[in-house]
């Protein structure tokens, strides 16, 4: 199956909508990784981006599987329903998935948990471990630019060293669409095929493919209390603490991450259209509004990423 696969594209090619514009590039995106790369990898978390990405992928090769593995980073603090969604998906589609634990790291000495509780920077080690003891070669992210400013400046290959830094001193031109997959031995190189989607595109895309999501991405009651502007899940991570009241809440989540720093908004939209209405008048993105773990620092995700996560 080609990436023009609606009856307006094919027949007006030349005049193709946003949304297929943005399918048909990261089609386009997914078959150059096939076709440079000998291990790639597609991260998945069972979040929204990730799953997009997972519907590009699969239409990029159909009818052949998907010729990649998933990779889910499992800090051990995830929504069950979201572990849920990644299991029944994966066992759908006969996908191969590799899971590279937090806990596991935290168990041998490897990490240590934080103060805070948080897990999300804890992240690194595990990814990068998986990443070498696998020889990846490619790993495939659903980061968009729109997201935050340190993804802003990131290209769609994304070369990374031996440690898994990113130096933006080596980063490549990305002219004509064309991609430069070179890297020499123990690096790899990060792929984000949803670069120039929006969180609307995002959601549009999802409307109009259908696409399944887990429970939580639409309203429902739920109970939480308020920290620092954003209604957190109660948990053994540290919350609530001394004078955070639980209140149970009409809800639902823009991102999903770890549990201990991704926040719910409030919320009323119950359907893919009414989240998109919803988005369309939101002034702020949606890890700005929902992810504790961005407001440690300015140059949070930064850092991450120069450390070899993001």
């Amino acid at each position: 199956m080609g990436a023009l696969t609606h009856p307006e594209a094919q027949a007006h090619p030349e005049a193709l909508s946003h949304l297929d514009a943005l399918e048909s590039e990261a089609v386009h995106i997914f078959r150059e990784v096939a076709g440079e790369f000998e291990r790639p990898v597609i991260l998945f978390s069972g979040g929204k981006d990730s799953i997009v990405m997972l519907h590009l992928a699969l239409k990029a090769f159909t009818p052949a599987p998907v010729p990649f593995p998933l990779l889910h980073v499992d800090t051990g603090h995830n929504f069950p329903e979201v572990i849920d969604y990644r299991d029944r998906v994966t066992a759908e589609h006969g996908l191969r998935l590799h899971v590279a634990s937090v806990q596991e790291f935290i168990d041998s000495g490897r990490l240590r948990e934080r103060p805070d509780g948080t897990r999300n920077p804890l992240q690194t080690a595990p990814l990068l471990h998986a990443i070498g003891a696998h020889r990846f070669d490619a790993v495939f992210g659903g980061g968009r630019r729109d997201e935050e400013k340190a993804r802003a400046k990131e290209r769609v290959f994304s070369l990374r060293d031996e440690f898994g830094g990113w130096d933006p001193r080596r980063q490549r031109p990305e002219l004509w669409q064309l991609y430069n997959g070179r890297h020499s031995p123990g690096e790899h190189v990060r792929v984000f095929p949803l670069s120039n989607w929006t969180e609307l595109d995002v959601w549009q895309y999802i409307e109009r493919e259908k696409i399944d999501l887990p429970a939580i991405y639409y309203a429902h009651e739920r109970e939480v209390f308020s920290r620092s502007g954003m209604w957190l899940a109660p948990g053994e991570w540290g919350g609530p603490r001394e004078g955070e009241r639980i209140e149970r809440r009409l809800v639902r989540y823009r991102t999903v991450g770890d549990m201990s720093c991704t926040g719910a908004v409030d919320s009323d939209a119950v359907t893919v259209e009414r989240v998109i209405e919803e988005i369309a008048a939101s002034r702020l993105t949606e890890r700005g509004a929902t992810r504790a773990d961005d407001k440690l620092s300015e140059a949070a995700m930064e850092d991450r990423k120069r450390e070899g996560y993001f």
